[in-house]
């Protein structure tokens, strides 16, 4: 690659050569350089040759030409990279160089000589470029503090592997900097390497001021290109400059809204200085407390914190003090204030008026819960309780007081059962009853039977609302009982009556049929209850008094109702034995008759004790007697739920037992049969 910068002409005689002043190429490309000639003679008969000039002055020649001969000249830096074309009958040469180096640079000279002329010589100087690497800027890592008298360095600048030599200018702003004294200087520096190239740096010194905080500095780099020049920039860099503070702020960082009594107060000091020899605290006007450092935390803050915070910067290169202001003020709001306090007691049906209120710095809300009543008007068991009340601060989320009052009413004792309860339950089981009392003073709780007796098993348990009491009967009867509650008021009381009830039947044979009706009776006192418990006794004694008589009789006799014969008693006899238990509806029809090993009679032998049936009575409780007729003693029981009575003999009494409506028929028979 070449340019033409211009023509070097020299004649002598009539051989004129015309060469272009300088050739520029890029390190390692190719350089042609033409030598343009004029002669009377061909160039058959003409001598050229290429010569260039040393470092010292010196003519070297490195190509030799001429009608038979051409040849490179031995021992020189160009012998193998070199190559030469001619045009012939043009008059023109060309010398051409590979792989061009920096040492190359020089001045070359084409000599073209004939027999006849005088020798013609011309000159070209070979130029050679290399494009240097990116620039690359530093600039100072620590403050400089404008209070450093003289000039500070800023930074420095550096570019390599270039050729020629680089321009390095500084920049600040987009202006370029020139060396002013006391205030710029700028100091270049350049070295060569073993290769040729330039290494070429820039450092930059300068006074500052604080103005130069914001300002952006740069390096441009110029080099040189064949046929002209070329420019790159580096990064722009500013500096740390140090200054002392000239105004101070100190504001409440957190929180952002208003302060309220128990927040965590966060205030921050600064200054438009940075300075590192400047001292920052923070005092508080009222207390006169100092605290080292630009923020200050103050927790738990009470209306105490309130007043002015002050922050004070002093800087120690020149002990000058400049300060900033600012107001705490920490709203509050005391505890709640109930009046009446504590426990209040009212009477049922009486009024009751309390008041609620706190102080506070800020406008309040107050709120009554449990109903969001305060007046509170004819008062029941059901007014009592605990009412709260909340005083808020709208204005601060979270800001409140609450306090409570407790009510009770006086009153009488109030049983929250229904006043006459019935229950059944068996005979041997035991029944829970509760009795929940409402009242103040709380009511005491006396558990008592329908005969007086006071039941000393009960459980008492008092309830916010009164007391709740329980008491386990075991039941053997029917029972009444009664609970009764009383304080300073008045009396409460409720009545539980318990029905006991039996299931009764009789083993029996596959050939005995038993039917089981219940009859409801009406309830019954404690008193009957004792009476059922008797009358099971006799019976049972009758029973073993008549069995008895029965064996004897038929064992003196020897024979069975109807019937004569020694009758075998030394046989085991049935434990149903002369004993009939027979249960039936409420009609008294005709009973089945049953021998006394439980089968039932021939016909001959039911005719025989027809007589029997016929003169037996059935005696109902109400009307009971005894039947004695010939031969046959008859005596039936029907209980049928009517009060017990005695019978003339006084062998039975009888009271109600059975809580369904049913009869039952107890049949006891036996036969004389005279001889």
């Amino acid at each position: 690659m070449k340019e033409q910068k211009g023509y070097y002409a020299a004649s002598w005689a009539d051989i004129e050569v015309n060469m272009e002043d300088r050739v520029e190429v890029f390190r390692g490309d190719t350089a042609q350089i033409a030598c343009m000639f004029k002669s009377s003679e061909g160039i058959g008969a003409m001598i050229i040759q290429w010569f260039y000039v040393t470092w010292l002055g010196e003519k070297q020649r490195l190509y030799y030409q001429d009608s038979t001969t051409k040849v490179p000249e031995r021992g020189t830096p160009f012998t193998d990279r070199i190559s030469v074309n001619d045009t012939g009958a043009s008059g023109q040469v060309v010398l051409t160089i590979s792989d061009v180096q920096l040492a190359d640079e020089l001045e070359f000279i084409c000599l073209v000589k004939s027999l006849s002329e005088a020798p013609g010589e011309g000159r070209t100087k070979l130029k050679v470029f290399e494009t240097p690497e990116l620039p690359t800027i530093q600039g100072v890592q620590t403050g400089i503090s404008v209070n450093d008298g003289g000039l500070s360095p800023i930074g420095s600048c550096l570019v390599t592997k270039g050729f020629p030599k680089p321009n390095i200018t500084w920049y600040r702003n987009n202006t370029p900097l020139r060396n002013i004294d006391d205030e710029v200087e700028v100091i270049p520096s350049s070295t060569s390497e073993s290769s040729g190239l330039y290494t070429v740096s820039s450092q930059l010194n300068m006074k500052v001021v604080k103005a130069n905080k914001d300002d952006k500095f740069y390096c441009e780099i110029t080099y040189f290109v064949p046929g002209g020049t070329r420019m790159t920039e580096t990064n722009r860099i500013n500096i740390t400059v140090l200054y002392p503070s000239t105004e101070v702020s100190i504001w409440v960082d957190s929180p952002k809204g208003k302060i309220k009594e128990g927040d965590v107060v966060e205030l921050h000091c600064q200054g438009n200085g940075n300075s590192p020899t400047e001292i920052i605290t923070i005092s508080h006007n009222r207390t006169g407390k100092i605290w080292d450092g630009k923020m200050l935390e103050l927790h738990n803050v009470t209306r105490l914190h309130n007043g002015q915070y002050q922050c004070g910067i002093v800087e120690l290169e020149t002990m000058e003090e400049i300060r900033g202001v600012t107001s705490v003020f920490v709203n509050f709001l005391d505890a709640a204030v109930v009046m009446p306090k504590g426990t209040v007691l009212v009477n049922q049906g009486k009024e009751l008026k309390a008041t609620c209120n706190a102080l506070s710095s800020l406008q309040t809300d107050t709120t009554w819960f449990k109903g969001h009543s305060l007046m509170l008007k004819d008062a029941t068991f059901d007014t009592a309780g605990t009412y709260m009340c909340v005083v808020t601060v709208p204005e601060i989320e979270g800001m409140q007081a609450s306090e409570v009052l407790h009510v009770k009413v006086q009153g009488p004792p109030k049983i929250m059962e229904q006043e006459h309860k019935k229950l059944e339950e068996s005979v041997g089981n035991a029944v829970d009853l509760s009795c929940n009392v409402r009242g103040f003073p709380a009511p005491s709780v006396i558990w008592t039977t329908s005969d007086g007796k006071v039941i000393e098993t009960a459980t008492k348990e008092e309830t916010e609302e009164g007391v709740h009491s329980v008491v386990s009967i075991e039941v053997t009867s029917d029972i009444t009982a009664f609970c009764n509650a009383t304080n300073e008021f008045g009396t409460d009381g409720v009545t539980f009556a318990i029905k006991a009830t039996i299931n009764t039947t009789t083993p029996a044979t596959t050939t005995t049929t038993t039917t089981t009706s219940t009859t409801t009776p009406k309830p019954s006192s404690t008193g009957e209850g004792r009476g059922v418990i008797i009358a099971v006794v006799i019976i049972c004694i009758l029973l073993l008094a008549i069995l008895g008589s029965t064996l004897y009789f038929l064992y003196k006799k020897g024979k069975i109702c109807g019937r004569s014969g020694k009758q075998d008693l030394t046989k085991e006899k049935s434990s149903k034995d002369n004993i009939v238990v027979e249960m039936k509806s409420d009609n008294t029809e005709e009973a089945v008759l049953l021998e006394v090993n439980g089968e039932k009679r021939p016909p001959s032998e039911q005719a025989q004790t027809s007589r029997c049936l016929q003169a037996s009575t059935t005696a109902r409780l109400d009307q009971s007697y005894v039947m004695e007729k010939l031969s046959c003693l008859s005596v039936n029981i029907m209980m049928d739920g009517r009060d017990s009575n005695y019978s003339k003999l006084q062998l039975l009494a009888y009271p109600s037992f059975t809580s369904q409506k049913t009869s039952a028929v107890i049949q006891l028979e036996f036969d004389v049969n005279e001889k």
